[in-house]
């Protein structure tokens, strides 16, 4: 049991999720790279320190564009590390973890995640 997953909900690779990220003097639009019901994996163009408060806005992907839904949340870094190509940072990595979901904005994130795990 060594590698065993110690995450509450399931995590899964996304990039459909669109995201607007701002905190205190930043603001700046990406997409996901996983999520869960607890939080969010991105790339953004800025160093972002480890326990930053950020606000975010998730649009969920529907079954058409017109069924997408708008989360604003909260959130707060736990990882970051840059992405070095050549010498160069390119980019940055982050992991937000949400810290006050309501329970229909935890349900919503948890039924988009069903749904792309239903399909593979």
């Amino acid at each position: 049991m060594k590698n065993a997953e110690r995450r509450k909900f399931p995590r899964i690779k996304d990039k459909e999720i669109a995201v607007k990220l701002s905190g205190e003097g930043f603001n700046t639009i990406t997409q996901s790279l996983d999520v869960s019901a607890s939080g969010i994996y991105c790339k953004v163009d800025r160093r972002i320190p480890l326990m930053t408060r950020v606000q975010l806005a998730l649009v969920i992907p529907g079954k058409t564009s017109s069924h997408a839904n708008t989360l604003k949340v909260e959130g707060v870094v736990v990882r970051e590390h840059p992405v070095i190509n050549n010498g160069k940072v390119q980019h940055y990595d982050v992991a937000i973890f949400f810290d006050s979901l309501s329970p229909e904005e935890r349900r919503m994130i948890t039924q988009y995640i069903e749904t792309k795990t239903s399909k593979n």
